[in-house]
């Protein structure tokens, strides 16, 4: 027994998307690449955009002293004020660098805001479905993870987190655009979540945080807005990545951001910078924070992801599969034709289409779709979806 008992137990509810990512690679070394269809997970296809690498060039031509050297916790200043800048353009709150923490990716992020934030058995509500690595997270921090349901249409389910809270309730977690579902949750939703909120917050006698993962803010469709929390609620963090609106998933580079309304917001800025000393993060790559500092107003071309959206819905719609159309980020949430859904996503991989159940992102009953991956792997794979639906009828 080379593992702790707690680490045993999170290896065998460790994450579905990867383990169908592994299998992913393994049919493919078997079946060859064209015949394997992997949505398994959220790795964008799209390389990143030019500027990109074009400010690479210049970085790495640059003849300047100390450009490797550690730097403050909280990251570059000259990042910082960028990306504060940013964040004061897109909404009506004043940012400055201190509201600002580079850190390795989004996960980062949400690590050195759960590890400032929480005390020993504190509650952390997660609205579901979601990225399920999110309890790890917070058990990370020795918060207790309390997972509440959301509507049939994926909307947020006010009674059942109204229920959840609780004297000891320290934060609740939302994703918008969401992963798995691709929702983006409403202004007037947000704006009763942040009343809810708040009435408790008054209540308890201390913060009830808002902590919002946004690495999807930017890939949305057909003029759906994602509203800003900063300008909703006061007691926000943002985690946040350039892994999926600039394609740099493997760069790790990301920040945490607190509302500078925020009482007591100097204690918290200090604690999400020791955080992310203490964590060993120190600090998001030093490279990446000098190239993003440039980028911040750059992405992808968001169309092609909504035209890879519209022929996977077409496709599967015509075969009888039911969904709610994805408003943004890269995934589909179809229900599974029979209420097991891990035994369906099976069968759809004895077709060699890899999906991941939707019981492994906290809605059962659905499996979710990656299609970050290119339009012949959707065309090819509708043969295969067809086939597999047809044996449940």
């Amino acid at each position: 027994m080379g593992t702790s008992k707690k680490i045993r137990a999170a290896i065998g509810q460790s994450s579905w998307i990867r383990k169908m990512f592994e299998e992913g690679a393994s049919r493919k070394a078997i079946y060859g690449e064209e015949n394997v269809f992997d949505f398994s997970i959220g790795n964008p296809n799209i390389e990143p955009p030019a500027e990109f690498k074009n400010i690479l060039k210049e970085l790495l031509d640059d003849s300047g002293k100390g450009l490797h050297c550690y730097m403050p916790n909280a990251g570059y200043k000259d990042t910082r004020d960028a990306v504060a800048n940013y964040l004061t353009k897109q909404g009506e709150q004043i940012f400055s660098p201190d509201d600002i923490v580079m850190t390795v990716g989004s996960g980062g992020a949400l690590n050195i805001i759960l590890k400032t934030i929480l005390d020993p058995d504190d509650e952390v509500i997660i609205i579901m479905p979601c990225f399920m690595e999110y309890k790890f997270y917070i058990d990370n921090h020795q918060g207790i993870p309390k997972f509440v349901t959301s509507e049939p249409d994926f909307s947020l389910d006010f009674k059942s987190i109204t229920e959840a809270i609780t004297e000891k309730t320290r934060a609740v977690m939302i994703n918008s655009p969401n992963n798995p579902s691709g929702k983006v949750f409403s202004r007037e939703e947000l704006e009763s979540l942040a009343s809810l909120l708040m009435e408790h917050s008054e209540k308890n006698g201390r913060p009830i945080y808002l902590v919002s993962d946004e690495p999807y803010r930017k890939i949305v469709f057909d003029g759906v807005e994602v509203p800003s929390m900063f300008d909703i609620y006061k007691y926000t963090f943002v985690g946040t990545s350039f892994s999926k609106d600039l394609s740099l998933p493997g760069e790790r580079i990301g920040y945490a951001a607190l509302n500078p309304g925020m009482e007591d917001r100097e204690i918290v800025s200090a604690g999400l910078v020791l955080s992310n000393r203490i964590l060993g993060y120190v600090n998001a790559p030093a490279l990446m924070q000098r190239a993003v500092n440039s980028l911040l107003n750059v992405s992808i071309d968001v169309d092609i992801y909504q035209k890879k959206r519209d022929i996977l819905c077409d496709g599967l719609a015509s075969l009888g599969y039911e969904f709610i159309k994805p408003q943004g980020a890269f995934y589909l949430f179809p229900k599974s034709p029979v209420e097991d859904d891990v035994k369906f996503v099976s069968a759809l991989q004895d077709e060699n289409i890899l999906t991941v159940p939707g019981s492994g992102c906290g809605g059962p009953g659905h499996f979710r779709i990656a299609y970050c991956v290119s339009d012949e792997t959707i065309i090819n794979s509708m043969p295969g979806f067809k086939k597999t639906i047809e044996k449940f009828k």
